[in-house]
């Protein structure tokens, strides 16, 4: 599987790629954050 490969040395580090891949994460959080508080915001706050 691709997930428990070893790195490969000779692969050259890309600093798009490692830049692109925390944009992603940060998005990702932000979203699940706006999920979250949607949420708290249908159950607790409005009633």
């Amino acid at each position: 599987m691709y997930f428990f490969r070893k790195k490969d040395p000779n692969r050259p580090d890309n600093f798009n790629l490692r830049v692109m891949h925390w944009i992603n994460r940060i998005s990702i959080i932000v979203f699940l954050v706006g999920v979250i508080w949607k949420l708290i915001d249908i159950l607790i706050l409005r009633k």
